[in-house]
Order: C-alpha cells, then sequence, then structure tokens
C-alpha cells in the first residue's frame, strides 16, 4: 500500500526569491542610469517647491513625479497619462525611480504637470541641456535652424475666418444704417433721431436699443414671440437691433482671438490657426488647424525651441534667437537655416547681432545651379553702374534715381529704389529688359542684393558647404526621429501653453536620449 504524503507546499512558482534588490536586476547598459546621471546635476527643488495645504492629503513628491515623467518621455517620446502610470506599476525601472513610493495615478500625474511643470518646464529644460553641454562640451556657436507644422488636437471643419468676419461685419454695419434710417421715419413724431455712421460701436447700439424700447414701453421679456403671434413694427425693429448688436458681439469676439499676426483659428481649439502641411491626409490640399514648431540644433542636441501661431518661417527666425541668447547669453555665431528663412529683415538682425548670414533665400537654388538665370544681362541686379552710380541697360542707356517706396505686404519698413530709363524707344532689348514693356522704371534694393552675393560667398565656400550639409541631418534628422522613430505626428494637447509643455517634454527627452546613446558609444569604443 502506497504512503500518503501529508506535507502541504506553500510556496508557488510566482513566489518573489532573495534578494530582492532591483539594482541588480537593472542591465549596466540601461539608460535608466544615464537619465539619473543628469538629473542628479540638476538642483530642480527650486523650479518643484509648491506650498504644502494645512489641510487635505499630503502631496506627491515633486522630484520623483519629475523623473518619471522625463524618464517616460526619454524611452518612448511621447507617452499618455495612463500609459506613465501604467509603466509605474509594470516596469521595474519606472518602480526603481519611485523609490518605494506608490505609483501615481493618471490624475495625480495630470495635476503635477498643468500646476507646477506648466510655467517651469522651460527652465528645466536649460537646466538639463546646461548639465549635458557642459559634459559634452557642445559647440553653440553653430546652430541648424528648421521648422515644421504638425496638426493640432483640434475639429478639421471648425474654422473661423478673420477676413470673413470683417467682411460680414461690414455688411452688418450698412444693415443697421438701413434700419436705424426706417427707425428715425418711426421716431420723427417724438421729435428724436438716432445718428447715423459708417460703424458703430456695440455700446452704442445697445444705448440705442435700451432708448427705443423705454420710448415705446417695449419690454424685453414679454415681446411676443412664435409661430401665429403677431409683431408690430417697434417690436420687429427691436429684435432685428437686438439681433445686429449680438452679430457684432460675436464678429469682434473672433477679430479679437485672431489677433493681429493671424486670418484663422479653430473652434476647438482657438490657439491653433489654420495652415498648409506638407502630408494632407485628407488627400485635397486643405488647410488643417496645426502649430508651426521650431528647433534650433547643436551638435545633434535641440538647444531651443519655440511654438508659433502662424506659417511663416520668416518671422520665427527672430524669436528663436532672442530666446537662444535668453537661455545662453549670447547670439550664435553660425545661424544655419533653409530658404525659408532668408529675408531682408533676418539679414539686417544678423547684422545688428553680430552673426554670419549662412539662411538660404528664396531664389538660393536657381542662383547657384541656373546660370542663365544668374548671368541674365536684363535683370537689372546684373546692370552695371557708370562713374555716377546709376545702373546701364543692355543698350547703354543710363538709369536715373526717381524716388523710394515702401514694398507692398512687407511691415518691417523695407524700402525699394525706382529707376526710370532716359530713353527707351527704338530699343533692340526693349521686351526683355526687365520686363519694362514701355514704362521705362525698374526697382533695385541695392542693400538687399548685397545681402544676396554676401549669403551666396558664405554658402558656396568649403564651411558653408559642410555647413549645409550638417543641417540636413541635424535639423531635418531630429524631426525625423521625433515625427517617425517616435510616432510624433499630432499634437495632443489643447492650448498655447499645453503645447510648449509637450514640445518642452518631448525635446528634454530627445536630449536625455541622445546623451545616452553617445555615452554608451563611448563605453564601447573604450
Amino acid at each position: 500500500m502506497k504512503k500518503q504524503n501529508n506535507r502541504q507546499e506553500y510556496n508557488t512558482t510566482y513566489q518573489l526569491k532573495l534578494p530582492v534588490e532591483i539594482s541588480t536586476i537593472i542591465e549596466i547598459s540601461d539608460p535608466v542610469y544615464t537619465f539619473c546621471e543628469v538629473m542628479d546635476c540638476i538642483d530642480l527643488r527650486k523650479y518643484l517647491a509648491v506650498k504644502e495645504s494645512k489641510t487635505g492629503r499630503k502631496r506627491y513628491n515633486s522630484e520623483i513625479l519629475l523623473k518619471v515623467i522625463l524618464f517616460a518621455f526619454m524611452e518612448k517620446g511621447y507617452v499618455s497619462l495612463r500609459e506613465i502610470e501604467k509603466l509605474c506599476k509594470t516596469d521595474i525601472r519606472f518602480m526603481w525611480l519611485l523609490q518605494d513610493n506608490d505609483p501615481p495615478s493618471h490624475m495625480t500625474i495630470d495635476n503635477f504637470m498643468n500646476e507646477t511643470l506648466l510655467g517651469n518646464i522651460e527652465d528645466i529644460f536649460a537646466e538639463i541641456n546646461g548639465c549635458i553641454f557642459s559634459k559634452e562640451k557642445v559647440d553653440t556657436e553653430h546652430i541648424y535652424i528648421d521648422g515644421t507644422k504638425i496638426p493640432a488636437n483640434a475639429y478639421k471643419y471648425g474654422w473661423v475666418w478673420k477676413k470673413s468676419c470683417v467682411k460680414n461685419r461690414n455688411k452688418t454695419f450698412e444693415k443697421i444704417t438701413l434700419l436705424l434710417q426706417e427707425i428715425n421715419e418711426t421716431v420723427a413724431c417724438r421729435c428724436v433721431k438716432f445718428g447715423i455712421r459708417t460703424e458703430y460701436a456695440i455700446e452704442y447700439l445697445e444705448q440705442i436699443a435700451e432708448q427705443y424700447a423705454r420710448l415705446f414701453g417695449l419690454h424685453p421679456e414679454k415681446i411676443v414671440r412664435g409661430r401665429g403671434h403677431h409683431k408690430s413694427v417697434e417690436q420687429r425693429n427691436y429684435d432685428k437691433l437686438v439681433e445686429y448688436t449680438n452679430k457684432l458681439k460675436k464678429y469682434a469676439e473672433h477679430i479679437k482671438i485672431c489677433g493681429e499676426e493671424r486670418n484663422s483659428y479653430s473652434k476647438t481649439d482657438t490657439d491653433a490657426t489654420f495652415m498648409r502641411m506638407k502630408k494632407d491626409y485628407m488627400g485635397n490640399d486643405q488647410l488643417l488647424p496645426g502649430y508651426n514648431i521650431q528647433i534650433g540644433i547643436c551638435d545633434e542636441y535641440i538647444s531651443v525651441f519655440d511654438v508659433k501661431q502662424y506659417a511663416s518661417d520668416m518671422d520665427c527666425f527672430q524669436p528663436l534667437m532672442e530666446k537662444f541668447n535668453k537661455t545662453y547669453g549670447k547670439y550664435p555665431k553660425y545661424p544655419v537655416a533653409d530658404a525659408g528663412y532668408g529675408s531682408f529683415n533676418n539679414y539686417l538682425y544678423c547684422e545688428e547681432h553680430g552673426m554670419e548670414k549662412y539662411m538660404k533665400f528664396t531664389m538660393f537654388k536657381k542662383e547657384t545651379e541656373d546660370s542663365k538665370y544668374r548671368d541674365n544681362p536684363y535683370r537689372a541686379v546684373n546692370f552695371p553702374i557708370n562713374e555716377n552710380g546709376n545702373p546701364v541697360c543692355p543698350n547703354g542707356k543710363e538709369f536715373t534715381y526717381l524716388y523710394s517706396r515702401p514694398v507692398k505686404g512687407n511691415k518691417y519698413g523695407r524700402t525699394e529704389e525706382l529707376y526710370q530709363c532716359e530713353d527707351c524707344t527704338n530699343c533692340p532689348h526693349k521686351e526683355k529688359c526687365c520686363k519694362c514693356e514701355g514704362n521705362r522704371i525698374v526697382r533695385l534694393n541695392e542693400e538687399l542684393t548685397g545681402f544676396h552675393k554676401e549669403v551666396l560667398s558664405n554658402l558656396n565656400s568649403v564651411h558653408g558647404a559642410l555647413l549645409r550639409m550638417n543641417r540636413s541631418i541635424q535639423a531635418e534628422g531630429a524631426f525625423g526621429t521625433i515625427k517617425w522613430n517616435k510616432s510624433y505626428q499630432r499634437i495632443r494637447r489643447r492650448g498655447l501653453k499645453s503645447v510648449i509643455l509637450e514640445i518642452a517634454m518631448i525635446s528634454c527627452g530627445f536630449n536625455l536620449h541622445k546623451y545616452h546613446l553617445k555615452s554608451l558609444a563611448r563605453q564601447l569604443a573604450a
């Protein structure tokens, strides 16, 4: 007979075994060690100091929360709050960062971001860069600039156009004028007349509506409305006046939100502007709500970033350089950018702040590759200058200076000089010469032409060719890593401040990951 075993087993295959030391389980080459090396160099308390409340639960440790968030962005590129919460419960590296604290909930992380991190993230980004740049001896004299437009988290069809609002507002002014003329005929017997204007202030119309209601004893809350009810003439006029006033309020609000620099905005994210994207997933070249993200790269690290609400890269250059100067206390010696940044005002800005001109202008490619265009003798910029300082056309006729005028559509005060030919009659080059076609007038800007020659000389040199090559590798490569390797192709948050927070955390994660890769490469080489 087989003897029965009465022993009871108290262990399972999933039971933990001693020693339970997390740091011995994590590989020595894991990014978490590089991350802690950088974060230990920074005094985070000055950015995360929060006044504790005397009542309620104790706040979660801010330094640990920040480390958990930044490490998640370092590993994933962009990561949602719920995913960070899940990582804190399942990933052994996040458990090690938590230091025996309970995993934070997604609401705890969200409140920390909105209340504490929103106003300090740019300073934290500068501190992280200061630590990395000092260790890596990063060259901040050369900066490679690029921009991209990323779709916003907004409804694609909820647009508001500023020009349409202005146009409809003017039409409403005309309707109000006709209505006031009709009202004046009604109140003439009472020796009252309301003033008629070309434009009407909302407060003025509200006063007219109030006086009109008082004259005829109208009570807005008792006015008859709906089908089957008859309105008097006075009631109809009062309702129209109130309707037009409300329309003007709506148009004024739309124009105020757009501001001076924007022509549109999205209803679901009022800070987002409609602009054309390179990749239109709707397939019909339609404007989409988005933000213009600008970055400056120094030795493969993001040294400065900016978020703008307008599509033009030309207007983004100067704010980006001012931000760089505020962070590092100086302007870069060699700002390198593509043709979207080369303009007269940006060249003047570089001249004033001691920066070399390495930004392409619009016709740079044609100037360097198309000799027929570059050496065209009929272009005004190629006209020789005589002893009087005036250009001379291919027919030997002198152009005399007329006057200077501001360039149309230029808001920075750029001017151009107009010259007139002394005689174009019977000229064999009349149809080709600057396309004057009988008016004998050409436009020149000698200062801009001089800037273009300097830019061509800089970029066509050996140093300029190396800088152009590095820009395409580093600046465009950084956006390639963020948008494709890390799958960040749409902004998740709404509002300009929240988008800046999002881009700052992505930039911090990008630089930390880049530093880890370089440190790992040095260790392997040794």
